[in-house]
């Protein structure tokens, strides 16, 4: 059997995926929003921030990235930085403009967080095999595991556990359950389809 050539992307197949890759996040997060659920990471924050202070969802999507930046820059270098800067401004403008494009007149709560959980996996699936990222918390992971040695799985699973913690705060706990849920759709897309050497693409 001949082995495999791994080859990189092109700059084409780049641009599509992060113009699509964070549509089937906004959707993600249009369902969570619906739900009145939260999710993970910076997208997290942003929701958390959102329910306390009634702040506009979309601004808030990119403004809180803001500070990561730095370290997505010493741990990953230029590409990815501007590629994930790309990725979370798309991502805040899809969430801006799709009020204007679909309307939500109901939406079951535990298929808005399974659904919305998938979309934003596939979206994060599509980000990740481009070398990009949304951003936030899984860069301070990167950069902490580049610089001290502390496993990036590790703290991105632990700030998911404060942000949902923090949850408990401001949303009831059935909702915090059920946001649960919607990051085990999330993971579980992630852990199926994204392994080490399955996937031939730069």
């Amino acid at each position: 059997m001949p082995k495999s050539v791994h080859l990189p992307h092109t700059l084409f197949e780049d641009a599509q995926a992060l113009l699509v890759a964070p549509l089937f996040v906004a959707l993600g997060v249009a369902l969570f929003q619906q739900a009145g659920l939260l999710s993970g990471g910076a997208v997290g924050l942003a929701f958390l921030l959102h329910y306390l202070l009634d702040w506009p969802l979309p601004w808030l999507l990119f403004s809180v990235n803001l500070p990561f930046y730095l370290f997505a820059l010493r741990a990953m270098g230029w590409t990815f930085t501007i590629k994930t800067f790309c990725t979370v401004a798309l991502l805040s403008l899809y969430a801006a403009w799709l009020p204007q494009w679909i309307e939500f007149t109901r939406v079951d709560r535990l298929f808005a967080a399974i659904m919305g959980g998938f979309m934003v996996g596939v979206g994060l699936l599509m980000i990740v095999r481009h070398k990009a990222s949304l951003g936030g918390i899984g860069v301070l992971a990167l950069y902490w595991q580049n610089t001290r040695g502390w496993p990036a799985g590790k703290v991105q699973m632990a700030a998911d556990l404060l942000i949902l913690v923090g949850g408990l705060l401001m949303r009831d706990p059935w909702s915090v359950l059920l946001s649960v849920v919607g990051a085990l759709a999330l993971n579980l897309v992630l852990a199926v389809n994204h392994k080490s050497g399955r996937y031939m693409g730069t």
